[in-house]
């Protein structure tokens, strides 16, 4: 964790030394003068030892006449300051405060687009099938039980499915069919859901079939907040990505991914098939 943001922050500040350069500022010291900062700050920035602030950006980019450039690194900072939201950190008084974190994300959002290759999104499932993902998140933490409390706000997410004229694109994998959370009463409500939300007006659900040709590696799973926010998960942390031309990164993959699903009737009968082999 620490290592990725390092290498960031080195990045960054080899950026702006060639911003600094190229402005014609052949010194640190030449530029500190124009900024009226102490030349070990310029260094310290330069080298990735100190974290650039997003007014310090600012002024380094009027200074060196890069003004189209601030969007952007404003953006790399804050990816920084944020890449990696430890889980232990996350959940240290129980699952229920990192759910009631992300109401707001979701009621700004107007467009979603979310992959999930292995498990049912969080957003569709069902109260059981979320309560038996976070038994097994507190078991594998090792955090308070606080279930009830999780799955209440959990389940608060889905008023977002039929408030406003939000746009939900989901995209699962037919293993998410398959992945027997909280057994097989729990699945065959699970799945009876899915049957019943894909009637909604509002929400595109395609499954990526288990023998699909694929035009991009199935990756983490991840779940993009317009163009402005994607989270990726793993099983240490949550990955924030806030930088422009990552998001665009991510863009790209799930149309690639899209490319490999099927909707509508065909999607049905994946999801009949797989009631079917719970019997």
């Amino acid at each position: 964790m620490s290592n990725r943001a390092q290498e960031a922050r080195e990045a960054l500040g080899a950026r702006l030394r060639g911003f600094r350069k190229d402005a014609g500022f052949s010194s640190g010291r030449a530029f500190a003068a124009a900024t009226g900062w102490q030349e070990s700050k310029v260094s310290r920035i330069e080298n990735g030892r100190q974290n650039a602030g997003e007014d310090d950006i600012r002024l380094w980019c009027q200074k060196t006449n890069t003004e189209e450039q601030i969007e952007d690194l404003i953006a790399t900072v804050r990816h920084i300051e944020e890449l990696w939201l430890e889980w232990r950190r996350q959940l240290q008084t129980g699952a229920e405060q990192r759910q009631r974190k992300a109401l707001p994300v979701y009621s700004k959002t107007r467009v979603f687009r979310i992959f999930h290759p292995t498990v049912v999104w969080g957003t569709l499932q069902t109260a059981e099938y979320a309560a038996a993902t976070f038994q097994q998140v507190i078991g594998f933490y090792e955090i308070p039980d606080d279930t009830d409390a999780a799955v209440a706000k959990r389940m608060e997410r889905q008023q977002y499915l039929y408030q406003g004229d939000r746009i939900f694109n989901v995209l699962l994998s037919e293993q998410a069919l398959y992945t027997n959370i909280g057994g097989k009463d729990v699945m065959r409500g699970q799945l009876d859901r899915l049957l019943a939300v894909m009637r909604l007006p509002r929400l595109s659900l395609g499954f990526i079939p288990r023998d699909a040709v694929m035009h991009i590696w199935p990756g983490n799973s991840f779940s993009m907040f317009d163009d402005k926010l994607v989270l990726v998960e793993t099983y240490s942390a949550e990955f924030s990505v806030t930088q422009p031309r990552e998001i665009a990164l991510y863009a790209k993959a799930f149309d690639l991914l899209k490319r490999s699903a099927i909707y509508g009737e065909r999607a049905k009968a994946l999801i009949t098939r797989a009631l079917a082999h719970l019997d």
